[in-house]
């Protein structure tokens, strides 16, 4: 595998994990840790982690080495209202084009959702939970709102990652907020989907500055 290749994957696969926070602020990133654990160079976990830190989802600390970068409130706050404007413009659009298979592909989606809660499988659950917004972002058909998505790093509201009942409670909110958005577009219904969208992404914004 090329150099460049090396380092797009450690790249793909540490901001993946960041995005859905399978990796906690806070938590350094060990760059021989993560070159056996991708497979790669530590040259190339090192040229991820600089791209990384340019886009300011990680951060060093005081005596070298990478971090997972931690949201302030005015941040949380910020990607929250980027969401809104970003996922109810993909909804906006999607509807004027809106497949079946666009529906069946949500669906599908949410019976996996389901299916890593009642297993236990949170960190599965998050890597669909994040799968499910890409989606509503792709169904827009518009490459330039998806690479604005994309580009903007934007992560998922979990920050409880413990098997607690509270965090059960909140995964199975997540379930049902997404399943009604599925519902109303599904009927068309571009107000109850906008609806159903702005109260599960706000939701998740409390729960990360309660948290």
């Amino acid at each position: 595998m090329k150099a460049d290749s090396q380092a797009a994957k450690a790249y793909n696969e540490i901001r993946r994990k960041i995005l859905v926070n399978q990796l906690k602020p806070g938590v350094r990133l060990k760059e021989d840790n993560w070159s056996k654990t991708v497979g790669v160079s530590r040259v190339a976990i090192r040229e991820a982690l600089t791209r990384l830190l340019g886009e300011n989802l990680v951060a060093q600390g005081e005596k070298g080495g990478f971090y997972v970068k931690a949201l302030t409130k005015d941040e949380v706050q910020e990607i929250r209202e980027l969401r809104e404007v970003l996922e109810l413009g993909a909804i906006r659009l999607s509807l004027k084009k809106l497949r079946a298979d666009d529906i069946k592909s949500l669906e599908k989606i949410c019976e996996d959702f389901t299916g890593m809660i009642k297993q236990g499988y949170f960190n599965g659950a998050c890597d669909a939970d994040m799968k499910f917004h890409e989606l509503l972002i792709t169904m827009s058909g518009n490459k330039k709102l998806f690479n604005a998505y994309f580009s903007s790093h934007i992560p998922l509201f979990h920050q409880k990652l413990t098997e607690t009942q509270e965090n059960l409670n909140d995964y199975e909110l997540t379930d049902k907020e997404h399943r009604a958005i599925v519902a109303a577009l599904k009927a068309k219904n571009y107000r109850k989907a906008e609806e159903a969208l702005i109260k599960h992404i706000s939701r998740g914004e409390s729960a990360v500055l309660d948290f």
